[in-house]
């Protein structure tokens, strides 16, 4: 076990508290469960660890058109003012303005003249708060990592998105898998069916055994029925993601690609620190920080820069003449003295809002930490189970196929319930391998996505 320690900052002492970015959390060198930098672009790696040709493709389509995703992006450029905001309030501000006004005199004496006089004015102003504490600095720092934290949040969003068309791509595949085995388990109990009859027509068999196989036979139409409606809502799922109208006409391969390779020997625990969440975690808690710096700056005295030209005049000809200007520079410090605590305090709530977000940085790792052990724990399990499924589907498979010869001839002991009792386990125990099969590769993508991608892409 290592102690990792977040880079840690702190301000004077004073009753409000300082805010803080440090915080010890107990991460292990290599993850528990295994037997065996940052970047701004998602991890792709794993995409091609499925060795799955269709994949890609599926992937690249939804990151072109699935409009969850695109309205994210959307929402990032927007995000982008903020910062753009943020440093403009660093620097000097400069306003023009000008005006024009007319007036009319009338005389009171009868027949009097009337007047008309009129006066145009531009005025240039540039004001300054000089960052004498450096809160201005501060303030510009958390909205660059707040814009940081979105960029990591599309970047979560994007694999988020790979991952569970990924995922729902299988299920889809897994799913044609289930319809085919029903056609074949119904074609398989209506052969039965037909030796039945057969036999019952002949006298050696009873009307017990041409029933219960009959019932065999519409529970198979049944199942089949169930499997084509799971189907078809697996494929709607697909093209959703994927942008297209969801008619459930995209078509899938009836065979689930293998486990892809298996997890390297010590995988190493830093590669945790590129998930975009946990990224997102890190860049929201330096926020808190530089704004809770911000926050207790506020407090003391601020200094401003403000100055002025201009001129009025009744000519326009006169406006930009350098006689007509006028100017003044001016600097202005100013300090608040009472506002019943209301800078104290919401200095005092930003530091607490600091300390909230270590919580919240150190419960998104620990989060973190126990997706990847569980997924690595799932994958020996899975593959274990795996391999006494086949042994059992193996003995399974055996035993239909003898019961129905044993049946077919005439083997003396040979009861119609043996034989439907090995169909019924042959049938389950393909079903399972079917479903455990799927449920190995959902683990991997769980696994891929736990870790924020490969295994070895930092």
């Amino acid at each position: 076990m290592v102690m990792a320690t977040l880079v840690g900052a702190a301000v004077s002492c004073s009753p409000i508290g300082s805010p803080s970015t440090g915080e010890k959390i107990a991460v292990p060198t290599a993850w528990k469960s295994s037997d065996q930098g940052i970047s701004k672009k998602i991890s792709r790696g794993w995409i091609a660890d499925l060795n799955d040709p269709k994949l890609p493709s599926l992937i690249n389509e939804a990151m072109e058109k699935n409009p969850s995703i695109l309205a994210t992006a959307e929402r990032l450029k927007a995000s982008r003012s903020a910062l753009v905001r943020a440093r403009a309030t660093r620097l000097p501000s400069l306003n023009i303005s000008g005006g024009e006004n007319r007036n009319r005199t009338n005389s009171d004496a009868a027949g009097g003249s009337t007047r008309y006089s009129g006066s145009r004015n531009i005025n240039l102003g540039a004001s300054w708060e000089i960052d004498l504490w450096g809160r201005l600095r501060h303030l510009h720092t958390a909205a660059k990592a707040d814009y940081d934290s979105t960029v990591a949040d599309l970047r979560g969003a994007r694999l988020s998105l790979a991952a569970n068309t990924a995922s729902t791509w299988y299920n889809l595949i897994s799913a044609e898998n289930q319809v085919k085995l029903a056609r074949d388990t119904l074609t398989s109990y209506v052969k039965v069916e037909k030796i039945i009859v057969r036999n019952y027509k002949a006298g050696t068999a009873r009307a017990l055994e041409l029933q219960l196989s009959r019932n065999n036979v519409f529970g198979a139409e049944r199942i089949l029925r169930a499997r084509l409606s799971t189907r078809d809502d697996a494929r709607r799922n697909l093209e959703t993601l994927l942008g297209r109208y969801p008619s459930a006409s995209i078509k899938a391969p009836t065979k689930l690609p293998s486990i892809p390779q298996s997890i390297p020997s010590g995988l190493p625990s830093e590669l945790i620190a590129r998930r975009p969440d946990i990224v997102a975690a890190r860049l929201d808690l330096e926020a808190s920080f530089q704004r809770a710096l911000a926050a207790k700056k506020d407090l003391l005295p601020s200094l401003n820069l403000t100055g002025s030209s201009g001129t009025s005049t009744p000519n326009y000809s006169n406006l930009l003449d350098p006689g007509f200007l006028s100017s003044s520079i001016a600097t202005s410090i100013s300090q608040s003295l009472f506002q019943a605590g209301a800078d104290r305090e919401a200095a005092r709530a930003s530091v607490a809002q600091n300390k909230a977000a270590i919580h919240d940085y150190v419960d998104t790792v620990l989060e973190a930490y126990r997706e990847v052990e569980s997924a690595l724990a799932s994958e020996s399990w899975l593959k274990q189970q795996e391999f006494y499924l086949r042994k059992e589907l193996q003995q399974a498979a055996l035993a239909e196929r003898q019961a129905e010869r044993d049946y077919a001839e005439g083997v003396d002991g040979t009861d119609i319930l043996d034989l439907l009792e090995s169909q019924r386990r042959a049938s389950n125990a393909r079903d399972s391998l079917i479903d455990l099969q799927n449920l190995r590769i959902q683990n991997r993508l769980n696994l891929y996505l736990a870790l924020g991608g490969d295994f070895s892409t930092q």
